[in-house]
């Protein structure tokens, strides 16, 4: 179980996919202060995924010829690695934390749509690739193992986890999503946020779960969201979103059902795919 932490003592670095935008979020929308975060050109984190491996930030991929990079923020800087992906990651690709955060999984994007790797510090070797495309189609955990959904230029429904042994079917999600946000929870569950609809061709408010094989619709974000970042902190989701640039705050109670939905604040402009980190309230301010 996380340890509470008050909203109040919450602090997220909100990189942007314009370096100078970058700022600090207060989890109770009472601050938001501009951060100074050093890297190599203005846009390095232009539609790159990010994980934590092994308590530290890094960012994978991305727009403007970065495609292969491995970046690590270290104190104020995204400092470049040696090592770089395996497959080239320009963008929809996405990354999440696995092995208790010992190494990160990265997949999908609109160059290779299935396949994935992980990344465990030092180099990156290749994995599974998913029976799906999944482009845009994130990733998140599901009773503690990846798991993805849906897929932007394909319009499936389709849902997947990866076992030890490859990766297996889920329940199909019931929209044509793309473009949401995944967020495994402590119970197992998973939560998919915003996205866009296939089938209505319109953003989403809904918050789905994923729970005992079962797709539930549970709550409503205030605003059609999409293309957005979210971070889980103590019992809350923190989901930076870019249709409308609102930050959401969705609060969890002990059985990690939704307690309330609150719109903290907005982005200072349209960011998309915003990378997020938990950090202390002066953090490159």
């Amino acid at each position: 179980m996380k340890t509470p932490i008050e909203p109040s003592d919450v602090f997220i670095l909100v990189i942007t996919k314009t370096i100078h935008g970058s700022f600090l979020q207060s989890g109770d929308g009472s601050s938001q202060i501009s951060a100074t975060i050093n890297a190599p050109k203005n846009n390095y984190a232009e539609d790159a995924a990010f994980a934590l491996v092994k308590g530290k930030l890094h960012i994978f991929g991305g727009y403007y010829g970065e495609y292969y990079k491995i970046a690590r923020l270290d104190g104020c800087s995204l400092k470049e690695l040696p090592a770089r992906l395996k497959e080239e990651r320009k963008y929809g690709h996405a990354a999440v934390s696995v092995e208790n955060g010992r190494k990160a999984l990265v997949c999908f994007g609109v160059s290779t749509r299935s396949s994935c790797e992980t990344f465990d510090g030092s180099s990156a070797a290749p994995t599974f690739s998913a029976k799906w495309t999944h482009a845009y189609g994130g990733l998140g955990l599901f009773n503690n193992q990846p798991a993805t959904v849906g897929c932007d230029d394909a319009h499936h429904q389709k849902a997947e986890t990866l076992s030890p042994t490859g990766w297996v079917s889920l329940p199909d999600h019931p929209l044509k999503i793309w473009s949401h946000s995944l967020v495994g929870l402590d119970n197992g569950a998973m939560l998919l946020l915003g996205g866009w609809d296939s089938g209505s061709r319109s953003s989403q408010t809904g918050i789905w779960q994923l729970k005992e094989e079962e797709w539930s619709r549970i709550g409503e974000l205030l605003k059609p969201s999409r293309s957005g970042s979210a971070i889980y902190v103590s019992r809350s989701v923190y989901y930076f979103e870019y249709a409308n640039s609102a930050i959401y705050r969705v609060d969890l109670d002990d059985n990690e059902e939704i307690e309330a939905v609150e719109e903290i604040g907005s982005q200072p402009s349209n960011y998309y795919w915003p990378v997020l980190f938990q950090t202390d309230s002066d953090y490159c301010t």
